[in-house]
């Protein structure tokens, strides 16, 4: 059985930004898990010129149930005007972690 759980990567400006976001979508059970990645440097291309800036890497632990909601929620919360969302399947884990995280994400049943 395949597994529904997905690492979602978002990159975020500043701390105050990176956590307001994990804050949001852990309390709002889009998210079971948020890890704050500080010092990344990211080096890519925008509006036809090389940029380098200085940012936090979002780790987020979702579901595919869950992930539109996941990533409308990240682009309102976040001022990128193309924000960084990328989510990969967790192929595999512990059965524990997964369960926890299905039991942490989405509604209250």
């Amino acid at each position: 059985m395949e597994s529904q759980a997905l690492a979602v990567y978002c990159t975020c400006p500043d701390q105050v930004v990176a956590e307001r976001i994990a804050e949001a979508v852990v309390s709002e059970r889009l998210a079971a898990c948020v890890n704050l990645v500080p010092d990344v440097t990211s080096i890519y291309r925008w509006q036809g010129e090389i940029q380098r800036d200085a940012e936090l890497l979002l780790i987020i632990k979702t579901r595919r149930t869950v992930y539109p909601q996941l990533e409308a929620r990240i682009i309102e919360l976040h001022p990128y005007q193309v924000p960084e969302i990328i989510a990969l399947p967790i192929q595999a884990g512990s059965a524990a972690y997964l369960a926890w995280i299905a039991d942490n994400t989405g509604s209250v049943e």
